[in-house]
């Protein structure tokens, strides 16, 4: 398999695979921003999606304590220029991404990709407080686990 060096080689390479597959390598981007949470919940269900040994119920759980997550911290956004509380939600929003159930998932929609925009998205806001933090990093962290998942 080619070497990931952008986007497009990114996304033709996780539009081969399959759901759960998609599941654990969105739920790897969403970890990469975990020190952007402010929610155990969502580190949780983020460690959930990534496990290969799962008893039954743990994913629906895990994707509903993201979800609500994302959504509460959803009517935050915009109302203030709290960046981080923005990036906290973007976290849960790449998590509850990551682990959407089949019969939630539109055709076209893929979990790791929606994911890596969310957790891209996180970065963003945090660098609105934090100098160091980069979005151009975050991708090419980003080609990295995806070819490390990949290879």
């Amino acid at each position: 398999m080619a070497t990931i060096t952008n986007d497009q080689d990114l996304r033709a390479a996780i539009k081969q695979l399959g759901s759960e597959q998609q599941r654990r390598l969105g739920c790897r981007f969403a970890q990469r921003v975990t020190h952007l949470s402010r929610d155990e919940r969502v580190n949780r269900a983020i460690a959930t999606g990534l496990s290969e040994q799962l008893a039954p119920g743990e994913l629906e759980d895990a994707f509903k304590a993201a979800k609500a997550y994302a959504i509460k911290t959803y009517t935050d956004c915009g109302k203030d220029t709290d960046w981080m509380a923005q990036a906290d939600h973007f976290v849960a929003a790449a998590a509850a991404a990551a682990l959407t159930p089949d019969e939630q998932m539109a055709e076209k929609q893929n979990r790791a990709w929606k994911a890596a925009v969310q957790a891209r998205m996180a970065v963003s806001c945090a660098m609105m407080e934090d100098e160091s933090a980069s979005e151009i990093d975050e991708a090419r962290h980003q080609y990295g686990l995806a070819n490390e998942f990949l290879g």
